[in-house]
């Protein structure tokens, strides 16, 4: 099958292993809950009858928004500025750079994303964005992104979008609902939009346990023999499960060794 390819790019993207995550997710679901949205590579690759998805990054939760109901104007907002960034260079892109982190415009997220280096999205300990413009690539052209955005308004025109807290987004799921979980891992604080506490997020698993709710959840795993694997409270979960991600590339890089790279998911049921 074809994968869909993503409007955003968005940090600890799943999209490489979304047909090995939701082979693992229960064959029936009423309510699809998302609550770190971000790229929605799981949301795409899934295709539930119902969703409803969340971030606490509201300029994402609004481009996703637009995604649904206006794609030829993130087409076109998206074309103005790569325009011009082929004709003013990087003067233009850290003018938006420096818009976005005052205004959080939608359309100047989807542009910083698009062009920045290697795609990697990150802010700082301020939620501003704070990576540099990727001089030797043009960006994904327009006329591509338009395609991208149509597709992707066909596939979520009845789901439901907002920026909310895991837990709030979450309240009304009962027990034939699944929620899917891919927070900011453990080890790698201070790199993504917003903060999590790990010792609320326990209980808030917890929670859903106890309203007999289920989930899968992605989070760290190892790199060749070095582990990263979180200890999660055994009463948390039914199943845990390592997936391949790829190949690490710093240590390639500085000594020509190729590590594996795997993620866990816990699964509740």
């Amino acid at each position: 099958m074809k994968k869909l390819l993503p409007l955003i790019k968005w940090s600890g993207s799943k999209r490489s292993q979304a047909e090995e995550i939701i082979g693992l997710f229960p064959d029936t679901v009423n309510t699809y809950y998302e609550p770190f949205l971000g790229g929605g590579s799981i949301l795409g690759a899934f295709s539930p009858k119902k969703a409803i998805c969340g971030d606490v990054c509201q300029a994402l939760i609004e481009l996703w928004k637009l995604a649904q109901t206006k794609p030829d104007l993130v087409h076109s907002e998206y074309k103005k500025r790569w325009e011009k960034l082929q004709k003013d260079k990087h003067p233009f892109y850290y003018e938006v750079r420096s818009r976005f982190n005052k205004k959080q415009s939608p359309h100047d997220l989807l542009f910083l994303t698009r062009t920045c280096v290697n795609g990697l999205i990150r802010f700082n300990r301020k939620g501003e964005f704070n990576n540099s413009l990727h001089y030797s690539r043009k960006g994904i052209h327009p006329e591509n992104l338009r395609n991208i955005a149509k597709t992707w308004s066909n596939k979520i025109e009845s789901y439901s979008f907002d920026v909310k807290h895991y837990f709030d987004l979450t309240k009304k799921a009962g027990k034939n609902d699944f929620v899917y979980l891919d927070p900011p891992y453990f080890n790698t604080r201070g790199r993504y939009f917003g903060k999590i506490d790990f010792t609320e997020f326990l209980k808030y698993l917890e929670d859903l346990n106890n309203r007999k709710i289920r989930f899968a959840l992605s989070f760290d795993g190892a790199r060749g023999e070095k582990s990263y694997i979180v200890k999660l409270p055994k009463k948390l979960y039914k199943r845990h499960h390592l997936i391949h991600s790829g190949n690490s590339t710093f240590n390639k890089v500085q000594n020509g060794k190729v590590e594996k790279v795997y993620e866990s998911i816990y699964l509740n049921y």
